[in-house]
């Protein structure tokens, strides 16, 4: 199997697609395509009349999209990120036409998997991180650039990691002797650093995982995204979101929570949801993947899966 093409296994495939198609002819965005898990199960679904897009900031997936689904003609993608999604949907003509948007947040198998991306301490690659390689600082210039505050700052914010300013105080002095330009490289300092190790989990973690997320910007186009979704999904619409941290799920319910309460009002008022500027409600409770499924992919333990849909 080519690096391209790295196995990568679909989390909640059939809850996600389940929840999202509302209308079989309608129009899609699969926000974050990776190696088309979804995607191909949102086809599988739709009719002849039905349309897709799918977006994805990384070369990789979308040139692997377009070898996979190159004779399905309902289906077209696109390379950027999902945070501009209102664009891309105007640009096609079809604003406030979308009747459902699927993001599975966070990185693909093949991206962890191959040293090459830079995104795992557990395989020794040039220290990269980007989803999209064609644009942007890796993690490499970042480290070499940014000062010991901000370091800390992220690693702090974005990884939630206690030990965050004695492991930006190892990152500048280490640099200051040579380069850091490899994964285990990093991960040897930053472990160096860290005074409590857990049992079963690299102290590396935390902090790759916060550099990544904020080398992609990905509580950014989140928030991005968030702030367009009502607007750009026509009333029935759904909106399926995946997460695999708790800075995103936080995002999301917190949104789709005050969506569903609108204004808020004295207790026991007969005001309909319309009089308190509700245009999107939440859709059942929160999904997480079924004790058979994390037993035979591990990566989706922490997956969570949240549904709102637009009612005005």
């Amino acid at each position: 199997m080519t690096e391209a093409t790295t196995e990568h296994t679909t989390v909640l495939l059939h809850e996600a697609v389940d929840a999202l198609v509302v209308d079989p002819d309608g129009f899609y965005i699969d926000g974050t395509f990776g190696r088309g898990g979804h995607t191909a199960e949102l086809l599988s679904k739709l009719s002849t009349e039905a349309s897709v897009v799918a977006i994805d900031k990384d070369p990789q997936a979308i040139a692997e999209g377009e070898r996979r689904f190159s004779e399905d003609s309902r289906l077209q993608l696109v390379h950027g990120s999902f945070a501009d999604l209102s664009e891309i949907v105007a640009q096609m003509g079809k604003s406030g036409d979308l009747s459902g948007v699927l993001l599975d947040l966070g990185v693909s198998s093949p991206q962890l998997d191959q040293a090459e991306r830079g995104f795992s301490f557990m395989r020794d690659g040039p220290l990269d991180m980007r989803m999209d390689t064609s644009k942007g600082l890796s993690a490499a210039d970042w480290i070499a650039s940014a000062d010991e505050q901000e370091i800390a700052r992220v690693i702090k914010e974005y990884g939630e990691e206690r030990f965050a300013r004695r492991m930006a105080s190892a990152v500048v002095t280490e640099r200051a002797k040579t380069p850091i330009t490899r994964t285990v490289q990093l991960a040897g300092i930053l472990a160096a650093a860290h005074p409590a190790w857990e049992r079963g989990k690299h102290p590396a973690t935390k902090a790759f995982q916060a550099i990544r997320i904020f080398i992609n910007r990905e509580l950014d186009d989140l928030e991005a995204l968030l702030a367009q979704i009502i607007d750009t999904l026509k009333v029935g619409g759904r909106l399926v979101i995946i997460s695999f941290h708790s800075l995103e799920d936080r995002r999301v319910k917190r949104f789709i929570r005050d969506q569903d309460q609108g204004i808020k009002l004295p207790k026991n008022l007969p005001v309909r949801d319309i009089d308190r500027g509700v245009r999107l409600i939440k859709v059942g409770k929160a999904i997480k993947p079924a004790g058979s499924e994390v037993d035979g992919n591990v990566r989706s333990r922490s997956a969570v899966m949240r549904i709102a849909e637009r009612v005005a």
